[in-house]
């Protein structure tokens, strides 16, 4: 179809009003943690490779281009070097990215010797993107390109075009530290840390003191799972609305919109059922076969390739069991949204998800290891669950793997006191794989401590391991892993 260079220009003018000299509108003052490291890219002149930030829709990635540029304006570079373009405008989309590029260059001729900065957003909607990313960090040295898309390569040939040519940012969803920041409130003179592991220097006043500065935390953590970390509907002071738009933005744009767009899928009401189904069983060990059966016509591939689908548009994580060989791969994964609050505006539970406690768990055990996941990914961890061969009951909820360090995780918001015999999974797990720190992720302000480890093996109990456990409040450790 032809397309009017006019409608081109005018569209590519409207997304850039600061070639004319106006101002970037509509962008909040604070910035999200993310902001750090495009900054960092922007600054690492010596670099050529090209930035690409991947997250769900509307977690915020238009806003963190934006940002950037606002920032880039006025501080070296001509206005008209840089040029942002987003690919699910339909203009943009049926002109393509080369006849986008050639438009630009035709309003503004590149000079020798000066960089041109690409903000691309949307770029799952180009075909062959990644080609053209390779080749354009290969050859065309003059370049400095960031493109975000909130769908990833479904191929690993697709991926791996990308090593040591792009560097890979995920954006997931808001942060708790990042939501009281949405949301304007202070969290008083909380101490921070650089790392939970500092905790277990510490002495009983320490943990008695911080305890009383950070309790009033609770309130907003469960604030923040009912509305969850998509920043517009989190801004949104009627819980019914954010949760209704939280519903629209994953059904409607995700799994209704983009399924079909860019991947083909014509069976919605399938691709429905089976999200349904994992709002149901968040944060639990998915059995594919049950999922077939329970959805009758759907079978087991299917139900695979679907899974494969949510994780590429960033809908949901897997996790492996922990271990080597057949057991890794005959072993069922472990199934977390991308957000806490997707099962309860999914299921309608409003406020009452904070009466259940197996809905409660299990959002707050998602919250945490979107925490952990998102603090640690520069550090490349392997996440797996663990479960004993010989006796299923006994488990640890997650593990980070970090190089030869392995560190495991319970997650037990539960409103009584810790027991210690109810979490043998942990303790054989620390004594088996002789880890020192263990971390059991609690909801009692009273339990926040370290905790001696008695072995977990028959007639062996009186014996205290050399090992810890630090109890932490989840609002605490998800507000520390915000930082």
């Amino acid at each position: 179809m032809e397309l009017p260079k006019a409608e081109l220009f005018a569209v590519l003018q409207e997304f850039n009003p600061w070639w004319i000299g106006l101002p970037i509108s509509d962008l909040p003052d604070w910035e999200r943690s993310a902001s750090v490291p495009i900054r960092a890219w922007i600054d690492d002149t010596e670099s050529r490779r090209a930035l690409v930030l991947s997250g769900a829709r509307q977690t915020g990635k238009t806003t963190l281009l934006r940002q950037a540029i606002r920032n880039l304006v006025g501080n070296g570079p001509p206005a008209g070097n840089i040029l942002y373009a987003t690919f699910d405008h339909p203009i943009l989309k049926l002109a393509g990215l080369e006849r986008t590029l050639a438009a630009w260059e035709e309003l503004f001729p590149p000079t020798a010797g000066q960089t041109q900065w690409l903000f691309l957003d949307e770029i799952q909607y180009v075909s062959e993107w990644q080609t053209w990313l390779k080749h354009q960090v290969d050859f065309k040295r003059g370049r400095r390109i960031v493109v975000t898309g909130s769908a990833s390569p479904l191929h690993a040939a697709q991926a791996e075009s990308g090593v040591g040519r792009w560097q890979t940012l995920p954006l997931a969803t808001l942060s708790f530290g990042e939501f009281l920041k949405l949301r304007k409130i202070d969290p008083g003179p909380i101490p921070m840390v650089k790392s939970l592991k500092q905790c277990f220097d510490w002495s009983p006043g320490d943990f008695a003191r911080t305890a009383a500065q950070a309790k009033a935390l609770t309130p907003h953590f469960h604030d923040y799972l009912l509305r969850g970390g998509l920043p517009e509907p989190a801004s949104v002071s009627d819980l019914t609305r954010c949760q209704r738009l939280l519903r629209e933005d994953i059904v409607d744009k995700v799994l209704k919109r983009d399924m079909t767009a860019l991947y083909g899928v014509r069976r919605v009401l399938e691709v429905e059922k089976i999200f349904l189904y994992l709002c149901y069983h968040d944060g639990g060990i998915l059995d594919v076969s049950a999922l077939s059966r329970e959805l009758d016509g759907v079978n087991r591939n299917s139900v695979n390739n679907f899974l494969d689908l949510f994780e590429s548009t960033h809908l949901i994580y897997r996790l492996r069991p922990h271990g080597y060989g057949k057991e890794v791969l005959r072993g069922k994964p472990k199934i977390y949204l991308a957000d806490a609050a997707l099962p309860g505006s999914v299921l309608l539970l409003g406020r009452k998800l904070l009466e259940r406690s197996d809905r409660l768990g299990a959002a707050v055990e998602t919250v945490f290891f979107k925490h952990v996941f998102t603090r640690y990914y520069d550090d490349q961890p392997v996440f797996t669950y663990w479960r004993d061969k010989a006796n299923k009951e006994l488990e640890v909820d997650l593990i980070a793997e970090i190089g030869d360090r392995l560190v495991p995780f319970e997650v037990k918001y539960q409103d009584g006191p810790l027991n210690l015999g109810k979490f043998k999974g942990l303790r054989l797990f620390l004594e088996n794989h002789n880890v020192e720190h263990g971390y059991i992720i609690a909801r009692r302000w009273e339990d926040f401590g370290l905790l001696d480890v008695p072995s977990a093996k028959q007639g062996r109990e009186r014996e205290l391991l050399n090992a810890r456990i630090l109890a932490i409040p989840a609002p605490l450790a998800c507000y520390w892993l915000s930082s």
